[in-house]
């Protein structure tokens, strides 16, 4: 395969390129012109694919379901929106509802799928603080446990790579080392930390905090929380759910503006009610919730925030277009970034000889029109 536009994101910035792809991985970039290309996109942009590191379902499917042919459906429809890669994310609850979900996820990534590829599972929960639970089922919330999560990670099949917890209810961060020595990323979430708190969390292994502003300690100019040490320990990654909804556009542009470039990471938040209209219901976590019209999701009966439906095409569009957040920090926030978090930007998140195959052809409306996985045309 050889595609090409005048347009192609290479080394943070846009040149004209031709990318050669054979079994899934870029094999060469060329000189714009150069060959016969099965596909030339003119002055569209072509980017590298898009991984959302938390997302927990779409089209009426929910990690928690153990449904193998729910999970296929998810991995073959995300590519509309340009996403080549994801972390299946649970929510708290029973331990025997997160085994099945943590199997059915480790059964289809070994029988295989289509469309965008599993990169592993985002255990969000149950070891999160009550006051930050958000929409997380209180009576599953547990202590922090090595045993117990030894054996998840025993019914995940070693897939579990990225952990939502509220560390300072970790016990001398036990948990926190024996995942950073495990190579699962740690990330501070639904958590009453303290920024002290956060500080020590981070030398003990911690590298990301999860939905920055959201589900945890806000900032005070005397009291700094979790926010502040989001804003404040800057080689440390953060998600952020960037629909407009669960911060504001300033607050987004604040957050972009201290992280810089390499740190921030979009992430979609999605229910299973993505792709469904407004005033669909579902049972989350064992909390109904209702979508509004601007696509959040809401408790029925609090009306508290439960996620988004968000595309991650259209959350580059808002940072760009309406917070006003710089091109590359943006774009980075959704490929590079993350692929940075897991670990694995030898061959995700860059469109560079070696790496996977893994591309998005985006119009000047930020719509997608085409989205390659490993290679292969999806749309």
């Amino acid at each position: 395969m050889l595609i090409q536009s005048k347009k192609v994101w290479i080394a943070d910035q846009f040149v004209p390129a031709a990318i050669e792809a054979d079994h899934g991985k870029i094999t060469k970039i060329l000189p714009w012109g150069t060959g016969s290309a099965d596909a030339d996109y003119g002055d569209l942009r072509i980017v590298p694919g898009f991984l959302d590191i938390h997302c927990h379902g779409a089209y009426g499917f929910d990690t928690n379901d153990a449904n193998e042919e729910g999970l296929r459906r998810w991995t073959k429809r995300i590519v509309d929106e340009g996403v080549t890669g994801f972390l299946a994310t649970t929510i708290t609850q029973s331990e025997e509802v997160l085994t099945a979900a943590l199997s059915n996820v480790a059964r289809v990534m070994e029988d295989g799928y289509e469309g965008a590829e599993i990169l592993g599972i985002h255990f969000e929960g149950p070891y999160l603080d009550m006051v930050y639970k958000g929409a997380q089922p209180e009576q599953y919330i547990v202590k922090p446990s090595i045993g117990q999560f030894e054996r998840y990670q025993k019914a995940a099949r070693g897939n579990i790579r990225y952990i939502t917890m509220a560390t300072e209810t970790d016990e001398d961060f036990a948990l926190t080392r024996y995942l950073a020595d495990h190579g699962v990323v740690v990330s501070i979430g639904h958590s009453a930390a303290t920024y002290e708190q956060a500080v020590m969390a981070w030398a003990n292994g911690a590298s990301s905090m999860t939905h920055v502003y959201n589900g945890m300690s806000p900032f005070n100019h005397r009291k700094n929380g979790l926010v502040g040490a989001a804003y404040r320990l800057r080689t440390m990654y953060g998600e952020i759910i960037c629909d407009g909804n669960h911060s504001t556009l300033a607050a987004l542009n604040n957050y972009f503006m201290s992280k810089g470039p390499d740190y921030a990471v979009m992430v979609s938040d999605a229910l299973m009610a993505k792709g469904s209209p407004a005033g669909t219901k579902y049972m989350f976590g064992g909390n109904e919730i209702i979508i509004y019209e601007d696509g959040s999701a809401h408790l029925t009966g609090a009306g508290n925030l439960a996620g988004s439906t968000l595309r991650i095409n259209d959350g580059l569009r808002l940072l760009v277009e309406e917070a006003m957040v710089p091109f590359n920090y943006a774009l980075n926030s959704c490929t590079l970034n993350p692929a940075k978090c897991l670990g694995i930007e030898n061959r995700k998140g860059q469109i560079r000889v070696g790496c996977d195959a893994d591309l998005v052809v985006l119009a000047p409306d930020y719509s997608v029109r085409q989205t390659y996985c490993r290679g292969q045309a999806q749309l």
